[in-house]
């Protein structure tokens, strides 16, 4: 199979180029130069400057691959989304892109930039989402900031706009690992709030998601939530973890009542998913490095 990644380059990108590679699949990664990530022996590298993000335009030697899947790893608002569906669709047989938990309603509603009362959890993929867009831009925001572009609702309209070009949309949970999220700020500096849940997953395991719906056809036209099996309280997990007592406390606007929690059954039951490292040894060892 031929597989173009867009952009990663860092965090989970080289997890996910290494295990589509070492299965024997052709993998060129367009990117734009600017991180020195190894990447596999065998993989093909294509450095431009449009790669930078928004990716706003795919050049014609890009297009020239005629890659079967499209994985756009740093698809982050909708006019790269849209760049992406028009160069390939009629070329590529699908597009997978990595959106977010922060579609979802309830995700906004624990932001408080949306209204209403809690949202029932664990939410699935039919789950509603946002009806306020662009959740991290401020009033004084610049332009060319990712927060004044960003937003993954219109990241998934566009890319499931054309049929021609089925899309399969992955909702990531708050990742960690080594890289990204190491110091696992995302539990203790909630430690104050000891009953609330919010679904995360490691790195390794989100790469394994990834990876085994750019190469699971049956993964087209489809939505999957991706994270831990199931979702410990912050206390649950401070039980299990290091006492850090030192660390930051988180200390914005927040409306606790309102859990954030991700069934990932589906893509457990439809794709055979399962996670290559157990979460709860992942996040003590993490911790443990720290």
């Amino acid at each position: 199979m031929r597989v173009l990644v867009i952009g990663g380059t860092r965090f989970i990108g080289p997890r996910v180029v290494g295990l589509l590679a070492t299965q024997g699949h052709q993998v060129t990664v367009f990117h734009r130069g600017h991180h020195s990530t190894p990447l596999p022996p065998g993989v093909s590298e294509l450095e431009h400057p449009a790669a930078a993000m928004p990716v706003r335009r795919i050049p014609d030697e890009v297009r020239a691959i005629q890659p079967d899947v499209v994985l756009h790893m740093i698809a982050m608002g909708e006019e790269d989304a849209e760049a992406a569906v028009a160069a390939f669709a009629g070329i590529a047989r699908r597009i997978v892109v990595p959106s977010s938990g922060d579609v979802y309603q309830a995700y906004g509603i624990f932001m408080g930039i949306e209204a209403g009362p809690p949202v029932p959890v664990p939410l699935d993929e039919n789950a509603a989402v946002r009806t306020v867009r662009y959740p991290y831009r401020k009033s004084d925001t610049p332009r060319e900031a990712l927060e004044f572009y960003y937003d993954k609702v219109f990241v998934e309209a566009a890319v499931s706009s054309r049929p021609d070009l089925p899309a399969t949309i992955l909702r990531l949970p708050k990742v960690y690992g080594p890289e990204d999220n190491r110091d696992l700020s995302t539990v203790y500096s909630f430690r104050h709030h000891p009953n609330w849940r919010w679904t995360h997953g490691f790195v390794d395991n989100v790469a394994a998601a990834i990876a085994l719906a750019v190469l699971d056809d049956r993964a087209a036209g489809k939505t999957y939530n991706v994270g831990e099996a199931s979702t410990p309280t912050i206390g649950e997990r401070l039980r299990f973890l290091p006492d850090r007592p030192a660390q930051a406390l988180f200390d914005k606007p927040a409306n606790f009542e309102q859990d954030i929690v991700y069934d990932t059954s589906r893509i457990r039951r439809e794709l055979g998913y399962r996670e290559v490292v157990d979460e709860r040894r992942a996040m003590v060892n993490l911790a443990r490095l720290v």
